[in-house]
């Protein structure tokens, strides 16, 4: 017998073996019948490959499972690269603006239009804090204030401000405070 065909032999007795089990190694890591199939089926033709280019493989079953095992590999990395193709093929589109960005930046323009009900205490601090961007000890300075008491009536303010916001989304005047 031919040397090609000995390794026709030997490849034939490696399916009978251990397809099943190759098989059973592919499905639980892919979970897909028919893709799990494919690659155990690609592992032969792997195999049939090597063999013909080599002479011999000392432990068929340790190499068959090393090749399925990098096809698997494989089909992880390519996964990730076709779950992204499937979504746009899908009408999946990519964002280019956050919609929560968008509203965040609307709230914030609601914000700056509700600082002048504050009050004089509170209107002077959060407008230097959060229009000017001034820092604390600026602040503190301009208003002649200790650091502290204008952490605290920013504090305050911020607070207020947050509950105006909760009634001008509910369509309730804020006059009515």
């Amino acid at each position: 017998m031919s040397e090609t065909g000995d390794k026709k032999e030997v490849l034939a007795k490696a399916y009978r073996e251990h397809e099943q089990a190759l098989l059973k190694r592919s499905f639980y890591k892919i979970s897909n019948r028919d893709l799990a199939d494919d690659l155990v089926q690609t592992t032969f033709l792997k195999t049939w490959e090597y063999l013909l280019r080599h002479k011999q493989i000392d432990s068929i079953r340790g190499f068959l499972f090393h090749v399925l095992n990098r096809l698997i590999i494989d089909e992880y990395r390519k996964e990730k690269q076709d779950s992204l193709d499937s979504l746009l093929e899908t009408g999946f589109q990519i964002a280019l603006d956050d919609s929560e960005k968008l509203f965040d930046q609307i709230d914030g323009k609601a914000a700056m239009l509700l600082i002048p009900l504050l009050g004089d205490k509170y209107e002077k601090v959060v407008s230097m804090r959060f229009q000017e961007e001034m820092t604390i000890k600026e602040i503190a300075e301009a208003t002649q204030q200790s650091n502290n008491t204008v952490v605290v009536q920013i504090h305050r303010g911020v607070d207020k401000l947050a509950i105006l916001i909760k009634v001008d989304k509910k369509n309730f005047s804020p006059s009515s405070l």
